[in-house]
């Protein structure tokens, strides 16, 4: 069960969801007493900037560890996090504006259900625990994780919803990188793995003599985790695929040699003594076809440019801030956040 809430696991982090970079501007006499920036206009003000500080210090809180004191450089840290992220919270939210993007309730509640469906089983009662244990209330998770969280996907989703991969592109790609979607032979057998090559040479006689393969793993093999499976595992030949992996050249020379049924003489690696019983038939090696993997291809390079683009657009998006946002005294950053695509997870176990 999901116990805990990640957006705070690192105090302020989410400035990564935000981070188009703080326009540095006009001097502190364009901020009111009252406020901690102002962004094209709008002011933060500082009873929001404590809000938000009061979250952190949450977190410290839930670890056991008291928040950091005023005037040291862990202050300062998380002061010039926090003012980051509001600014830059604030920088989306007005562009959101433009381009007719905004996070409304409705949004909020349905990610809230998701997390609940998916990591509390959908009980208000388990996602209230957490939120307890973290310190935290439920307008603090939708206000610095939900609401961020959401406006940087629906921004991103809007920029880049015109990025799409044709069908010669993933071609030449698949021409180029053929070997990643060719699969190695691969052949089921079990194991038994001892430390002597004595041991292995008497449970390869009692084998001989009819024993039972499965109960002398379980109790012989120091492979404990296919021990307990009868010694079965699935080894794949030149790399791994799937559940089936690669060993090391003395098994790996065995497992594809023998007979299907045949069971091995002891065969010695670093690991020790093993004795292989092939179970099934090698299956061969397989290159999927470009039909096979088009979609797939078209959606992961799709992706990787939307990466680039919302990165690319993140960028210009601090350019268009610059000269347009003033600091309080005592409250402009010490250094600019690089922007960034990241955003946080919004829960854990």
């Amino acid at each position: 069960m999901k116990t805990r809430l990640l957006f705070l696991s690192v105090p302020l982090a989410l400035v990564a969801v935000l981070a188009a970079g703080c326009g540095g501007g006009g001097g502190s006499s364009a901020v009111p007493a009252d406020s901690i920036a102002k962004v094209n206009g709008t002011d933060i003000t500082k009873t929001t900037f404590n809000a938000l500080l009061t979250v952190a210090f949450a977190r410290y809180q839930s670890q056991g560890q008291a928040p950091p004191k005023v005037g040291t450089p862990a202050y300062s840290q998380l002061r010039d996090q926090a003012v980051s992220f509001l600014v830059q919270e604030e920088e989306l939210t007005q562009e959101g504006n433009k381009l007719g993007v905004a996070v409304s309730q409705k949004d909020i509640d349905a990610r809230l259900a998701l997390i609940r469906k998916t990591y509390y089983h959908n009980s208000e009662k388990q996602l209230e625990a957490a939120l307890t244990k973290d310190h935290i209330n439920l307008a603090e998770l939708e206000q610095y994780n939900l609401r961020p969280t959401l406006l940087s996907e629906k921004l991103e989703a809007k920029v880049t919803k015109n990025i799409k991969v044709s069908s010669a592109a993933a071609l030449k790609y698949y021409n180029q990188n053929k070997t990643s979607f060719t699969t190695p032979k691969t052949r089921e057998v079990r194991h038994i793995l001892v430390s002597s090559k004595g041991l292995a040479q008497t449970i390869y006689t009692k084998l001989k003599n009819g024993a039972s393969f499965a109960t002398l793993a379980k109790k012989y093999s120091k492979d404990t985790g296919s021990a307990q499976q009868g010694g079965k595992l699935c080894v794949a030949h030149g790399g791994s695929s799937g559940a089936c992996q690669q060993t090391v050249p003395p098994f790996d020379e065995a497992a594809f040699s023998l007979k299907t049924g045949q069971t091995s003489q002891p065969v010695h690696s670093v690991y020790g003594w093993h004795i292989i019983q092939a179970l099934g038939a090698v299956k061969p090696a397989h290159t999927q076809t470009f039909k096979e993997v088009e979609s797939q291809i078209q959606s992961n390079l799709a992706q990787q440019q939307k990466q680039v683009s919302w990165s690319a657009y993140l960028a210009k998006l601090h350019k268009d801030f610059t000269g347009k946002v003033s600091f309080q005294a005592g409250y402009q950053p010490v250094t600019t956040t690089t922007p960034t695509v990241t955003a946080p997870p919004t829960t854990t176990g």
